[in-house]
């Protein structure tokens, strides 16, 4: 097999505001319960309904601890309706292609589990501090190198990343002048951040 070399991630980054938006997963699985644990680890105030006609034990304790609304059903199309985003794990190929194409439809971001090409996002690995947080993606390609990255990053970002960032956003509320003005003099405040000893 030949890799492109010049192959690049395209991927845009985005952090989703999820509080403000419906989430639903389809499914109680394993993979369910992975999806949820993902997403309420970094967004503790996702709004999220999980349907599925069973449920693993530890899914229904996650999804009470997190106030996730369970529904025990088979997945029908009109439970797409006034969502933004659909995530489904279950264990049937046809059953996902069937919520992709209905989710297509209907304009929702879409992620089904483990199939790269009917996915409209992936849920990569998040290195959280405070208010710092980073997402590591490695294009779908290998979700093991995006645990090890966020492994290392955890490990090399400080505790108190989270102390300087409220520090700086006290100081830029003090710095006089117009937008770029203030971008110029936080960056020379910041240099030291990045200088390499």
């Amino acid at each position: 097999m030949i890799i492109d070399s010049q192959e690049n991630n395209t991927l845009y980054p985005v952090f989703l505001k999820v509080r403000n938006l419906q989430i639903l997963i389809v499914g109680g699985g394993n993979v369910a319960f992975e999806k949820l644990t993902f997403l309420t680890k970094s967004s503790p105030d996702a709004v999220v309904e999980m349907v599925a006609p069973f449920f693993r034990p530890e899914t229904l304790e996650l999804a009470n601890r997190y106030n996730v609304k369970v529904t025990r059903k088979r997945f029908t199309r009109s439970m797409l309706k006034k969502r933004h985003v659909v995530i489904a794990t279950t264990d049937s190929p046809a059953v996902n292609k069937r919520i992709y194409r209905a989710a297509r439809k209907r304009f929702l971001l879409c992620n089904i589990a483990d199939v790269p090409e009917l996915c409209d996002f992936y849920m990569g690995g998040i290195v959280t501090k405070g208010n710092v947080k980073i997402a590591i993606s490695t294009n779908g390609k290998s979700p093991t190198t995006a645990k090890r990255l966020r492994q290392f990053f955890e490990e090399v970002i400080p505790e108190n990343i989270d102390d300087l960032v409220q520090n700086l956003n006290e100081y830029r509320k003090t710095i006089k002048g117009d937008f770029e003005e203030k971008v110029e003099t936080l960056n020379e405040f910041t240099k030291g951040l990045i200088s390499k000893n």
